[in-house]
């Protein structure tokens, strides 16, 4: 009977680890917010990290957060790094492209609380007086977020960080 219990477990446990690395390799998390400003309004809070605190979600994670700015004022080469709590974690993120009023692209690498290299782009489409600026981040998903991911949804997490973050940004720029 214990044995069979056993086997049982088994199978069921390398079923869980086979589904897992069926996964893809990648993941995308994207939001879109329709924001009744000028791209030129809205491009310089996201192509300036000091201008981050102003509606980064992310920003609030940590009252006490070592932050570091480096490399350019604002645009390609400007460089923030950081280091929290448990909920802040460490990392850095560099801008790797930035097209007036359109895009900026960041490279993001996290340390804490656990190791990730992802691709984030802000990208920014005029129509009429509303502007749609999307948030996306990309990257690889190692097998440990594979199986993490069976359990947890990363796009309704990450998602909603993004969410907020595209509010508040509309927040400081209708006015």
């Amino acid at each position: 009977m214990l044995t069979t219990i056993l086997i049982i477990l088994v199978v069921i446990i390398a079923a869980v680890l086979i589904y897992a690395a069926t996964r893809p390799n990648d993941f995308v998390t994207a939001r879109t917010a329709s924001i009744k400003a000028a791209p030129e309004a809205i491009f310089p809070l996201i192509n300036d990290f000091k201008r981050w605190p102003e509606w980064s979600p992310y920003e609030k994670l940590d009252p006490e957060m070592k932050r570091t700015l480096s490399g350019g004022e604002s645009g390609k080469g400007a460089a923030y790094a950081w280091e929290g709590n448990a909920k802040a974690g460490k990392g850095r993120m560099e801008i790797v492209n930035s097209v007036p009023s359109s895009l900026v692209s960041l490279k993001l690498d996290f340390e804490k609380p656990f190791r990730a290299n992802n691709s984030v782009d802000f990208t920014l489409k005029p129509a009429g007086d509303i502007t749609s600026v999307t948030w996306a981040m990309r990257g690889s998903r190692p097998f440990i977020a594979k199986l993490m991911g069976l359990f947890m949804n990363f796009d309704t997490l990450i998602g909603k960080d993004f969410e907020a973050g595209l509010a508040n940004l509309k927040r400081a720029t209708e006015k």
